[in-house]
């Protein structure tokens, strides 16, 4: 694709990388065959080619409109378009790029901007989201449907194994899956105990910076990111094998601090570092020799819903269900396994509508062959579909650990 950026932005450290993805891009249309807004809207504008030709109007330096924003808004960054893709076109980077100049150009009304800070101030830290998530699960009985659809019940966290072993590893524990889910990390805690290996919580680590990353506060999300590095440098200096995350949306944004983090000085090398030592926890588990986890029990049959950020961010699809079909597990057929269930970090409230219908949809798929069980590998997706879901959802890791006990 033939370019020619505008002044503003042309010889900056993002026009130029946004100038080599656009010119990468050679208009074949691949990606709007497995885009899920094109499927569901059928508007060339609402795919990932129709998307690349505005941002690349607006780096030209025509002016973004309000309808720009919505169609760069309506992307759930699943990064199927990516899987899809013969050219290798980076397309959420260009996606992040065009969407802050964008952000620049057409200011947000009154009432977005509220709703963005809210969710940057309440979702991203523990210690807000928490007790809040407590307030609501109290008065849950007493909620409409609709509402306490939203509203997942009260979890027990389990027991966490004491670090015994020399073999250590960190996990992030992230903002809202501690309250939400305290379970899954412990869960991964007690099978990497019968591995030999110990899980670390570190104190001072917090939200990946993806949702601030996301929600128009790029500088909050690198914040948070070398809040994270300085958290667990002195354990990854101590000898740590590996930073586990047991959310793939965060897995795949912490794999991306070298990137994000290039031109600083100071956190540039140890992001580097965090990148190469960050895995997702099938990643860990594949490595390992399995044979010793002999299930007590018999697993049944699970239906599991690979989040895009398992197989298109982090490239990974069909590692969960081999460490699970090695187990014991059986594994129902999952039609259109590539499509996005619409939870997309904080989209199912953003885009309510789509959402809705992209999860009635994975829904449907997920239940088509009459499991048992739904599993899953992240946080959003486990909740967004844990509300309408006829059989229980649940973490894979949850599954595993409850037939080893």
């Amino acid at each position: 694709m033939q370019t020619n950026l505008a002044d503003f932005i042309r010889d900056t450290p993002e026009g130029e990388e946004a100038n080599g993805i656009l010119r990468n891009c050679v208009h074949c249309g691949f990606c709007t065959a497995t885009c899920p807004t094109y499927q569901l809207l059928g508007d060339e504008l609402d795919g990932p080619r129709g998307r690349i030709y505005l941002i690349k109007q607006v780096l030209e330096g025509h002016p973004a409109t309000e309808k720009t924003q919505l169609h760069l808004d309506r992307c759930l960054i699943c990064r199927a378009c990516e899987t899809t893709c013969p050219s290798g076109v980076d397309y959420h980077r260009l996606l992040d790029i065009g969407r802050q100049v964008v952000e620049e150009q057409v200011p947000r009304s009154a009432p977005q901007r509220a709703l963005r800070r809210g969710m940057r101030e309440v979702l991203g830290h523990r210690a807000r989201f928490t007790p809040l998530l407590r307030l609501g699960q109290t008065v849950r009985g007493l909620m409409p449907a609709p509402l306490r659809e939203l509203v997942p019940e009260r979890q027990s966290e389990g027991t966490w194994p004491e670090p015994r072993h020399d073999r250590r590893m960190l996990v992030l524990q992230g903002c809202v899956q501690p309250a939400i889910a305290p379970n899954i990390n412990s869960a991964t805690a007690r099978v990497l105990d019968r591995l030999g290996i110990s899980l670390i919580r570190v104190s001072g680590e917090g939200c990946c910076g993806a949702l601030n990353h996301h929600l128009d506060a790029r500088e909050e999300g690198l914040a948070r990111a070398r809040s994270n590095i300085d958290a667990w440098w002195p354990e990854v200096e101590a000898g740590a094998e590996a930073v586990i995350v047991t959310a793939s949306g965060c897995g795949a944004f912490v794999k991306e601090y070298g990137t994000l983090l290039k031109d600083d000085p100071v956190y540039g090398p140890r992001a580097r570092r965090i990148d190469t030592l960050s895995a997702d926890l099938c990643e860990v588990l594949a490595r390992e020799d399995l044979t010793g986890l002999e299930p007590k029990r018999s697993p049944g049959t699970v239906a599991f819903h690979t989040p895009c950020t398992l197989q298109h961010g982090l490239r990974l699809n069909g590692v969960v269900e081999g460490i699970l079909a090695g187990l014991g597990f059986q594994l129902a057929p999952v039609p259109d396994g590539h499509l996005c269930c619409g939870s997309a970090g904080t989209y199912s409230i953003l885009q309510q509508s789509l959402s809705s219908k992209l999860r009635d949809n994975k829904i449907a798929a997920l239940q088509s062959a009459g499991p048992a069980a739904i599993a899953t590998a992240n946080i959003g997706c486990l909740t967004h579909l844990q509300g309408v879901a006829e059989v229980p959802v649940s973490h894979w890791i949850e599954l595993v650990d409850k037939a080893l006990s």
